[in-house]
């Protein structure tokens, strides 16, 4: 068994593919519009689906806006340098919600992005 996807409820889907393509480098992997129900899927990720966990954004058409919630947690993504990320995730339009730095308790070295929605992104320094 392996992690598949994280899904995420979007409310402007081309935002969003911007976002999570071009500033944190991610490809578009696949996007199907499903006019019955009324939503369009798209899944990005760094790799393709069968070789890692992706992200699976879906549009409900009609819905402009949603509210991340209080049970979401966040998305987490390994980075060689956490304060480098965070640089060019700002020079690319980004919003850094938590600049690098060890994480409370620990010495694990993480920052916090957010996407056009509002959802968490945390970066984990993770040395090569």
């Amino acid at each position: 068994m392996r992690i598949l996807h994280t899904m995420l409820r979007v409310g402007d889907l081309e935002r969003s593919i911007a976002f999570y393509t071009g500033v944190l480098g991610m490809r578009l992997l696949r996007r199907k519009d499903y006019p019955e129900g009324k939503f369009t899927l798209a899944f990005v990720g760094f790799d393709d689906e069968e070789k890692s966990a992706v992200i699976e954004l879906t549009c409900n058409w009609g819905v402009d806006r949603y509210e991340p919630g209080t049970g979401f947690g966040h998305i987490a993504i390994a980075v060689p340098d956490a304060a480098a990320a965070c640089a060019a995730i700002r020079a690319r339009g980004g919003k850094v919600a938590r600049e690098a730095g060890p994480m409370k308790g620990g010495g694990t070295v993480i920052a916090f992005v957010e996407d056009p929605d509002g959802y968490k992104i945390e970066l984990v320094e993770r040395k090569e």
